[in-house]
């Protein structure tokens, strides 16, 4: 078995000692929890519009640094405060995939790790499964 850590220097690094963003484990990458904090922007993270847009750039990044490309992501799971709200997500998703899209799991929970946070997204992708 290999485990390779992938890193974007578009993704911030999560503190020492606590995760790692994206596990490559013998072809398939394991993108933790991604949020639109650390994304850079001053004040608010913006809408779940702006925070699903953020956080697939980051998917889209990593995923590129195992190797792979948005059409190897076979699975998304989406936390939101606010499940009226899904359609700006879904928005964000249309705009970083196309022809087959991904498995996905949308959940509503209470909170995030941040007050601000509105949106979280992991993903799962078989790198290189688009090209065979």
């Amino acid at each position: 078995m290999s485990i390779v850590l992938a890193t974007s220097p578009e993704v911030a690094d999560p503190p020492a000692g606590t995760w790692s963003n994206c596990l490559v484990v013998d072809g398939v990458a394991y993108v933790a929890g991604m949020t639109a904090r650390g994304s850079g922007q001053s004040g608010s993270v913006g809408d779940e519009y702006a925070q699903a847009e953020e956080i697939f750039s980051k998917i889209r990044h990593l995923v590129e640094a195992a190797g792979g490309s948005m059409a190897d992501v076979v699975k998304v799971t989406i936390f939101v405060t606010d499940i009226t709200q899904r359609e700006k997500v879904w928005q964000a998703r249309r705009e970083f995939f196309t022809g087959n899209f991904p498995t996905s799991t949308l959940v509503q929970v209470a909170a995030l790790a941040d007050p601000s946070l509105k949106v979280e997204i992991n993903a799962v992708a078989h790198i290189g499964a688009s090209k065979r």
